[in-house]
């Protein structure tokens, strides 16, 4: 938890989060969807869905002023992209796979499967209730 603090205050301290606010607002890409990339991107580097949701949270948190997008829809989305593929080096796939004697190969075929679905469907979700609000 403390990384992804510490990262996502680098950011915010070395203007990349405004830099990528500016991007967003003026590209056609959603917010929604950028912040859902950035979380997965970083999920899936470093395994840890707490570093990831921090440190894309700092990323977005400038997106949302520039942009204007719902910011509880933003924090979804963060939510969801930092749920993504839960890799190997992520403490929760060790700990399902013991739980359930699985082999690593058994566990990547349930529960980054499963994890990858949850965070897929959040962003399904989120992009369904932006087009409702």
């Amino acid at each position: 938890m403390g990384g992804g603090g510490a990262l996502k205050q680098i950011l915010i301290d070395s203007g990349v989060g405004n830099y990528i606010g500016e991007i967003a607002a003026k590209s056609q890409l959603s917010p929604l969807l950028l912040a859902w990339t950035v979380a997965a991107v970083i999920r899936t580097a470093c395994g840890s869905a707490t570093v990831a949701a921090l440190t894309a949270g700092g990323i977005a948190a400038p997106v949302v002023a520039v942009t204007g997008v719902n910011p509880e829809l933003m924090v979804l989305a963060t939510g969801a992209g930092s749920l993504i593929f839960s890799p190997p080096n992520d403490p929760g796939f060790w700990l399902f796979k013991e739980f359930f004697g699985l082999t690593v190969k058994q566990t990547v075929r349930t529960w980054c499967v499963l994890e990858t679905i949850i965070s897929v469907m959040g962003l399904a979700g989120v992009l369904v209730l932006e087009a409702i609000i």
